[in-house]
């Protein structure tokens, strides 16, 4: 299929309401190797949906530990291991992870413990190697570099944006974040920014649906960006094209894409893609 990128799941939040529209998750596949960013509820299936062979998975990286990024994790390890995985795992993560795949494996454990006695598997708990990440470089050789940058998600302090350098080409994905310029500097002159997206009037009219509304509205307002404020990024880190993803709210009905575009072309004059799940990209 050749080098690709791949939108799994495109659904800001951890609420499931379709399997049209799955919780956060990414691929990248560069030379026959796949690369998971985050993976949200649904997102096995999805990376299958593409055409992974799940035991071939390599590298996985989470942006933040809120399930809509991660809850799929356990899941995709043992599915990996179960479908023949026998090699090394990595896995690029905030502080926490450890402790969140230890617990995975403690509650499967039977199982696990089991399969390995009975078919011969190897110890999956000996191939996946987990990195807790800070700022920084995280992978680099001649050709690939892969960094995190911390970026603004109160109350997590240990949220970060990744860019991926592969051969000629730059891609950027913002995780969960606030408006924050240093993202532009991070992102400069990149082939694709995949970039989270919050419509300011749909989220301020959740006050009409929910009875926690004016905690939530507060919450949602800290950590993400409005559809304005990603094209100000994308404009001036010279995007060459943003793709928006989590989309925040993600029940409004009344948010076409020409909402979202609108609302974007305010700020950005380049090429808008808006995310939809399995949607792919040549790399």
């Amino acid at each position: 299929m050749g080098d690709r990128l791949v939108l799994l799941g495109t659904q800001g939040g951890p609420f499931i309401r379709s399997y049209k529209q799955t919780p956060s998750a990414n691929l990248i596949v560069y030379k026959d190797i796949p690369f998971v960013i985050d993976t949200g509820y649904g997102a096995t299936f999805k990376l299958k949906e593409a055409g992974i062979n799940l035991a071939t998975l390599k590298y996985i990286f989470i942006t933040h530990l809120h399930t809509d990024h991660y809850l799929d994790l356990g899941p995709l390890l043992y599915n990996a291991w179960i479908s023949g995985l026998s090699e090394q795992i990595h896995v690029y993560a905030p502080a926490g992870v450890k402790s969140l795949i230890k617990a995975f494996w403690k509650s499967n454990q039977y199982d696990i413990n089991t399969r390995i006695k009975d078919e011969g598997r190897p110890d999956i708990r000996k191939l996946v190697i987990t990195h807790e990440i800070k700022e920084g470089v995280l992978i680099k050789n001649p050709d690939v570099e892969i960094s995190a940058l911390r970026n603004i998600h109160p109350p997590i302090d240990n949220s970060y944006a990744f860019r991926f350098k592969l051969g000629k080409k730059t891609i950027v994905f913002s995780g969960d974040t606030a408006y924050f310029p240093s993202l532009a500097t991070f992102s400069t002159g990149a082939d694709y920014l995949v970039h989270e997206v919050m419509y300011i009037p749909a989220v301020d009219d959740i006050a009409k649906r929910r009875p926690n509304a004016s905690k939530l509205i507060a919450s949602i307002k800290s950590h993400h960006t409005s559809a304005e404020d990603v094209g100000k990024i994308a404009q001036a880190a010279s995007i060459k094209n943003l793709i928006l993803n989590h989309f925040v709210p993600p029940d409004d009905k009344s948010l076409t894409d020409q909402k979202w575009l609108d609302a974007i072309k305010s700020t950005f004059s380049g090429n808008i893609i808006i995310g939809k799940d399995l949607l792919e990209f040549e790399i």
